[in-house]
């Protein structure tokens, strides 16, 4: 058992031999073990010189080493869900080296990655997408074995059951194997995950089960009324009841940090023909003592890095700022609900959750049910507040459409992550919030610029008898001071934070800080937009009046976006002032720093100024200010 990261690389001879499951399988069962604990501690390193996530990776190092023993892959498809738990996966399949620079500009992602190595044989950023990937790999033919590895909170969402539901209907030959560690990043929590959670007495009914078996299947008639009898028995002490029930094939739980067991089990398994499902009971965090009693808080790591010598700012992350509001919101406003699909720490909600439990929803990894439990809430008169990531909110927006906006219904969207999120990459970015939602009628979306006003424009949405939404991103703000008081603005409505001339930025969001050393350098002037919808259409009128340029800023997909908006105002206007729309090109971006994500995109201070200057060539006029 560790209790601390280790400083210097580990030595681990086992490991240092394997550079493909090929080589692993060359290892006896009795080195397995060995290389289990040689695994764990290199993990434990890579992730402390690189930062990550790692808590569900340390709980399947048994699991993923069993996989690769015993099945051939590549040519078997393993399909891993939840991407965090495949740390361990990339180690053995030749990547182990290059792990000191996951989520680095240029290194390994912190996902599986299909262009980054054949053993990556699905993509995988958002939860419970594996069994149907699985699943569609099985049904496309071949000898070839598929197994799909769910867990870390994945089988609480709908998906999972509509492909298990599936499988089962086409009797194809898959494996599921439930990584079962009652956790996803924050606790699971709901009817599923209890029901799961029984396992004492399924210890004592799969001993029974398999003490019975051996001596009853000698006896053909005592063994038929046995195995009539386990079908009721079973649902009282088992929960493979449901799975079955299902049409799986039903083994478990067991013990999942049992290498020799899984080796046994999976071998077995490979040779059975049909929907199969290994319920595994696992640990979060395991062999890592701090993990282990705080599965929660090292979920993920960040880099280890010497004592700064100047304090850090303390500025706070714009998740907090939510969490403050909706807190003092909720003293305010009996009628409030909060409501999260198992982000809760994530969206800043703990304080929120502990002072108003009853007024708290944690429905689990669940953003379709989220909005519709919203809306129904709704309905009843009272004001729900969903709490939701940009990138997760995409699972959710046929509900949001049907749901909550064509119903006109009274639900405010905190929507965190919007815009670039750094190491985490596309899968995780919310690149494309704002274009799929300005386009949903009776819809209202604000885009703050700092954190004050964060706060101000969610009181704002909350007061708006209808949809709304605020987005904001990852990380701290400016460190502007917030105003404690909530203070309603006017709909629709932007400001100019700076007056200048021939050319005025337009901002949507928190690049108007470095907007601001943009205007201030070149002699622009600086708009504060705040709403992308409604559009403030009288600004617009007078900035287009007063100046040659328009240039929108926004952090998000420039096709569609805010810029667009604007674009097309203009157009149906029949005015002719030309417009430079910057924001992220029509490309994924992939994993670095976030700074380095918004170079990448000319999004800094470098790339705004080259860019007005290059459409001012392009119109035959000087440039403004030095570069």
């Amino acid at each position: 058992m560790l209790n601390e990261i280790p400083q210097t690389r580990p030595a681990t001879p086992l490991l240092d031999r394997i550079d493909s499951p090929a080589d692993l399988r060359e290892l006896t069962e009795k080195e397995l073990p060995k290389l289990a604990e040689e695994l764990r501690a290199f993990l434990l390193y890579s992730v402390g010189q690189t930062g990550g996530h790692f808590g569900a990776g340390l709980g399947v190092v048994e699991l993923t080493i069993a996989l690769h023993y015993i099945y051939n892959t590549p040519e078997d498809r393993l399909v891993w869900d939840v991407g965090h738990q495949t740390y361990p996966h990339k180690i053995l399949t030749g990547r182990r080296e290059q792990l000191l620079t996951m989520r680095q500009e240029g290194g390994l992602s912190g996902f599986p990655k299909r262009e980054e190595s054949e053993y990556d044989t699905f993509g995988v950023g958002h939860s419970s997408t594996s069994i149907s990937a699985a699943l569609g790999m099985a049904l496309a033919g071949g000898e070839r074995k598929c197994a799909a590895i769910i867990g870390d909170g994945a089988m609480t969402a709908g998906m999972a059951f509509e492909a298990l539901n599936h499988a089962a209907h086409t009797d194809a030959d898959l494996l599921v194997i439930l990584n079962d560690n009652n956790m996803s990043i924050s606790p699971n929590v709901g009817g599923l995950a209890t029901y799961l959670s029984k396992i004492w007495g399924s210890k004592f009914y799969n001993s029974l089960r398999e003490g019975s078996k051996q001596v009853l299947t000698k006896i053909p008639s005592a063994w038929e009324f046995a195995r009539r009898t386990e079908e009721h028995f079973k649902g009282f002490v088992s929960p493979g009841t449901l799975f079955e029930e299902l049409g799986f094939n039903y083994i478990g739980p067991i013990d999942g940090h049992d290498l020799p067991s899984l080796v046994r089990y999976l071998r077995n398994l490979r040779s059975v023909k049909g929907p199969k499902l290994l319920h595994l009971i696992t640990q979060k965090g395991k062999g890592f003592e701090p993990a282990e009693l705080d599965p929660v808080g090292y979920h993920a790591l960040n880099k280890l890095e010497p004592a700064p010598k100047k304090p850090v700012p303390n500025r706070p992350k714009f998740q907090a700022v939510f969490g403050q509001w909706l807190c003092d919101m909720a003293a305010v406003e009996p009628r409030l609900v909060g409501i999260t699909p198992a982000m809760c720490e994530g969206s800043g909600m703990v304080e929120f959750a502990e002072q108003y439990a009853e007024r708290f929803y944690d429905v689990a990894i669940a953003e379709q049910h989220a909005v519709t439990l919203a809306a129904g809430l709704a309905c009843e008169g009272q004001k729900p507040v969903v709490a939701i990531y940009s990138t997760f909110l995409q699972r959710a927006y046929d509900q949001l459409i049907h749901d909550v906006a064509l119903q006109q219904l009274d639900v405010t969207f905190a929507i965190d992550r919007a815009g670039l999120v750094g190491e985490d990459g596309a899968t995780h970015a919310g690149s494309f919030d704002i274009s799929f939602l300005r386009c949903i009628p009776n819809m209202v979306l604000a885009t703050p610029s700092d954190e004050n006003e964060c706060r101000q424009l969610l009181y704002t949405c909350f007061q708006h008898q209808g949809p709304s939404a605020v987005r904001y991103p990852r990380g701290r703000g400016a460190g502007t001071a917030i105003e404690q008081a909530m203070n309603a603005l006017p709909i629709g409505k932007g400001i100019i934070k700076r007056q200048g001339t021939s050319a005025a930025l337009l901002c949507f969001g928190t690049l108007a800080t470095c907007a601001q050393k943009v205007a201030a350098e070149l002699g622009l002037t600086l708009c504060d937009m705040r709403f992308v919808k409604p559009l403030d259409t009288e600004l617009i009128d007078q900035l287009a009046r007063d100046h040659n340029l328009l240039v929108t800023l926004e952090e998000n997909a420039i096709a569609g976006g805010a810029g667009s908006a604007v674009t097309e105002y203009l157009h149906s206007q029949q005015n002719t002032t030309s417009v430079l729309q910057l924001g992220l090109a029509d490309e994924f971006v992939g994993h670095a720093s976030q700074a380095d994500q918004l170079a990448s995109q000319g999004l800094d201070a470098q790339g705004i100024k080259s860019a007005i200057n290059q459409r001012l060539d392009q119109l035959g006029w000087r440039h403004l200010g030095g570069l």
